[in-house]
């Protein structure tokens, strides 16, 4: 009975995103792009620890209706612009002037991209689980970031020279992700628990068990900084103090994408980041029993996402499906997720 109206609950929460505007152009598919990006690349790259300073650069969408955008590069992220991990950091691009409405990048002003970290093939690998990732979050709400995938050329412009081709991929800016839902982006300090919204923060907490990740809040940031960690909030128009939304974002520190840089945070007790631990909050145990029913009706779509997702190996989507499957007996019955996930959660 207690379930029953727990999903009823639910539905009533779910029910208005079912009229959640189209993404922009950018992120209205899935078909794999071509780009070429033509910067100072090896500077870029060379500076990436202490510097994000942006250069001139030149965007190009390669293909039958190609586009050439005048753009700013600059190095982004935290631990990825560490040469120590990657050699190569994540990059973020701003349009010079605003792309028109017919362009394939109308509505876009600055976009983050994720980029493959090392010049191996094999790191490939590892962003693409990623980018995986972000679609399986796609498969249970429309609060969620989308990501398009693209075949990248970099060319370093101070020495007319191809660098390297590998993917990457563009992820939303989660102000247009709001926009779509109807809803505000919330800028703010820190919040209590209290103000999340128990529907979504209980889905939230169940997607970060299935992709085993550890490395986030949903109600702070690190010390200094604004909330969240690799999370943001959006909130409705007339009430962006309560009912708050985690959108989440940055999985490379799961147990799913598995990258070798990859440590649990000092503050969990477990050995590997392949070690799921449930962390959402007790008081959304009710929603979190409702959220793992909705994610065992969509198992045959999240394998589909892994099986749709180009570039990726046979031994990734073996990896990565072994993963997931795991996730599907630790949630099989209420009771499991009852024995299994909740006796962790936070108070």
């Amino acid at each position: 009975m207690l379930l029953r109206a727990v999903s009823a609950v639910a539905m009533l929460f779910i029910l208005p995103n079912a009229v959640a505007k189209e993404p922009k152009p950018l992120f209205a598919d899935d078909q794999v792009i071509k780009l070429k990006i033509s910067a100072p690349i090896d500077k870029i790259a060379r500076k990436a620890r202490t510097s994000t300073d942006p250069y001139d650069a030149t965007l190009t969408l390669l293909g039958e209706d190609q586009e050439i955008r005048e753009i700013l590069l600059s190095a982004r992220g935290n631990s990825r612009r560490r040469p120590e991990v990657c050699s190569f950091p994540p990059l973020r691009i701003e349009f010079k002037q605003k792309p028109e409405d017919e362009s394939f990048f109308d509505g876009q002003k600055r976009l983050k991209l994720v980029t493959h970290c090392k010049r191996s093939p094999r790191y490939q690998q590892y962003y693409l689980r990623e980018y995986a990732a972000y679609k399986l979050m796609n498969v249970v709400t429309p609060f969620s970031l989308n990501a398009r995938l693209a075949e990248i050329e970099y060319v370093d412009s101070d020495r007319n020279k191809s660098v390297i081709t590998r993917y990457g991929f563009l992820i939303e800016d989660t102000d247009d992700a709001a926009k779509r839902n109807g809803f505000v982006e919330v800028d703010i300090p820190d919040i209590n628990p209290e103000q999340l919204s128990p529907v979504h923060a209980a889905r939230y907490a169940m997607f970060q068990y299935m992709i085993g990740n550890l490395d986030w809040s949903m109600h702070a940031g690190p010390d200094g900084k604004d909330c969240c960690h690799n999370t943001k909030l959006v909130g409705p128009v007339d009430a962006a103090a309560g009912d708050l939304i985690p959108i989440a974002y940055d999985f490379d520190y799961s147990g799913f994408v598995d990258t070798p840089y990859a440590v649990p945070p000092d503050n969990v007790k477990v050995k590997t980041v392949r070690t799921r631990r449930y962390r959402g909050f007790c008081r959304h145990n009710e929603f979190a029993i409702a959220a793992a029913a909705d994610f065992r009706g969509n198992q045959e779509r999240f394998m589909s996402v892994i099986e749709a997702v180009e570039g990726l190996d046979d031994r990734s989507k073996s990896r990565t499906t072994r993963f997931l499957s795991a996730f599907f007996e630790h949630i099989a019955t209420d009771e499991t997720v009852d024995g299994k996930l909740l006796r962790t959660c936070r108070k």
